[in-house]
């Protein structure tokens, strides 16, 4: 069942939504070789509560942790722990908030330090498919014209999209219908109309798009082991078209200090 949202409360999953945003740039922060997952996974809890609220995925289907952080080959849901980040290395963070009874959900990955140019190329392609997908969340589109878009635009730059993991439905619960896959054909699927709110969120794979899910029960990863990348907007449907309730430009301020600094 798919429930639309009012103006006001599309402002309450705005208010969330920023709250993640604000969240992810805080953990941006602390990204360096050496520094632990589980120590990032502790600094976004801790500002979440700071700021009222309460990290979305910690206890949900009894996911242990604040933050999904995953590493490199791991795709999503991967559990923060001892594992040190190098230098080289990606790591893909995706968070969700609960503030005043509605849902926030974002994700980005990071560089840490220096990336080979391979890497840099897979970030700029997830990154653009999530664009390109925002733009056609318009009333009157279908989930086929996102899922679509994205697929063209990853597979035109010789990467891969994962086919087991889509976006989703959010507002009072964290995952609502429909379903928000990032592959598909143009004009197939539900129809975008005024008051959706969606987290479109392309998983794509340096190599190729299977993956598998590891003992722990929760990381997935790819699995011929290649690199993978991970962004991921709340977005509403209004009239005037997409907005997108969430923002990159807390964690782009914070990059740009690190790179001066």
């Amino acid at each position: 069942m798919i429930f639309y949202k009012t103006h006001d409360e599309i402002e309450f999953i705005r208010n969330s939504s920023l709250l993640v945003s604000r969240a992810l740039a805080e953990v941006a922060k602390y990204i360096k070789p050496g520094v632990t997952t589980l120590t990032l996974d502790k600094v976004g809890e801790e500002f979440i509560r700071d700021n009222r609220g309460y990290p979305a995925f910690l206890g949900y289907r009894g996911f242990p942790n604040s933050l999904c952080i995953s590493v490199n080959e791991e795709v999503v849901h991967g559990l923060p722990g001892s594992i040190l980040l190098k230098e080289g290395d990606l790591v893909s963070i995706d968070c969700g908030v609960l503030l005043d009874k509605f849902y926030g959900d974002s994700a980005f990955t990071f560089a840490v330090g220096d990336i080979t140019e391979v890497k840099r190329q897979l970030l700029s392609v997830t990154r653009e498919s999530l664009n390109l997908g925002v733009n056609q969340a318009k009333i009157g589109k279908r989930i086929g014209d996102i899922a679509s878009t994205i697929q063209h635009h990853v597979e035109r730059n010789g990467f891969s999209v994962v086919r087991e993991l889509v976006g989703h439905g959010l507002g009072k619960k964290l995952h609502e219908d429909p379903e928000v896959p990032n592959y598909g054909k143009r004009g197939t699927g539900t129809k975008l109309m005024e008051g959706l709110v969606i987290a479109i969120e392309p998983m794509v794979n340096m190599g190729k798009k299977s993956v598998r899910q590891a003992e722990d029960g929760w990381t997935i990863f790819t699995e011929d082991r290649s690199p993978s990348a991970h962004f991921e907007h709340t977005v509403a449907i209004t009239k005037d078209g997409p907005e997108v309730l969430t923002t990159f430009d807390y964690i782009e301020e914070v990059i740009h200090e690190n790179a001066v600094t």
